[in-house]
């Protein structure tokens, strides 16, 4: 089976599931995207590593890097090799320089052991197109989303344009009219800012 090379697009906060997060894998030579929810903890050690922050201690993905370098093992490539049910699988494929062993992981932990090793990631036709969506598909999408002349335009725009006295604001009008997922994100732009 080919085997189609992906790069990291970005990652946004999922609109879906409270406390994660969507990261957008692209194919290399193609206008699909890849998008997959991902846990809070993986998304900041992603995110960590692609800004190239070093943390006073190490993270989890650090710390394996660092054993798995004690030990001579590599990170060759990192494969998202199923679909199931909502669900992606990867595998992380190793090398000692002698053997090479593939080995099960989550599909947020091995994107952020392949930020770590510098290894390529790759998935197959067949879920690029169960899961995959089209640019055009996606530029359509953030055209639905535009607000229409009645809606209160800061449901957005990135809440990082408003002063705190305005996200207070926002925030209190937001709980009394139950929009409590827009709650939650005035309240964690008020939180960064802390």
């Amino acid at each position: 089976m080919e085997k189609i090379r992906l790069d990291i697009i970005g990652m946004s906060y999922s609109q879906s599931q409270s406390g994660a997060y969507a990261l957008i894998l692209g194919e290399r030579n193609g206008n699909r995207r890849l998008p997959i929810i991902i846990g809070g903890f993986e998304a900041q050690s992603i995110a960590i590593e692609l800004e190239k922050i070093k943390t006073p201690r190490p993270l989890t993905h650090d710390l394996f890097k660092a054993f798995a370098d004690a030990y001579h093992i590599e990170i060759t490539e990192v494969v998202i090799s199923k679909f199931s049910e909502g669900v992606f699988y990867a595998k992380l494929v190793c090398t000692d320089g002698t053997d090479v062993k593939e080995v099960d992981s989550r599909t947020s932990d091995a994107i952020a052991l392949a930020l770590r090793f510098s290894c390529p990631v790759f998935t197959y036709e067949s879920i690029m197109t169960a899961a995959g969506i089209l640019m055009e598909e996606e530029a359509e999408l953030l055209k639905q989303d535009e607000p229409a002349a009645d809606e209160d335009p800061s449901d957005y725009l990135s809440f990082a344009n408003f002063s705190p006295v305005e996200l207070k604001e926002m925030l209190q009008s937001a709980i009394e009219n139950e929009e409590y997922e827009k709650a939650s994100k005035i309240r964690d732009e008020l939180n960064k800012r802390k």
